[in-house]
């Protein structure tokens, strides 16, 4: 891939020439250079990505009682999560002895 220098459009290959279909600048093609780029193709792998869970191995905690039945836990661990639909973030609680989710009321 190869944007223009003039406009900053993408570019296309024309024989051995980079031309820009936005105001005609060209450019030659550099094959050493182009073998270098990767494609979205070669990046492609049918594994899922590793999600990090915030509340593993969370070395922060702060002092929050659990409200779930049974649990005496004051600690848990903390994060912000942007509201979805809105313009501010809510916190979330996990506790460190029972797992239990919570948001900040």
């Amino acid at each position: 891939m190869q944007f223009c220098d003039e406009c900053g459009s993408l570019m296309h290959t024309a024989g051995d020439r980079w031309v820009c279909r936005s105001c005609e600048n060209e450019a030659p093609r550099d094959a050493e250079a182009e073998a270098a780029m990767t494609t979205q193709d070669g990046q492609q792998t049918d594994e899922t990505p590793a999600v990090a869970d915030a509340t593993q191995d969370a070395s922060e905690t702060v002092e929050e009682s659990c409200p779930a039945e049974g649990c005496d836990s004051d600690r848990a661990s903390s994060e912000m999560m942007p509201k979805p639909g809105g313009s501010y973030e809510v916190r979330l609680f996990t506790c460190v002895e029972c797992g239990h989710k919570w948001r900040e009321t």
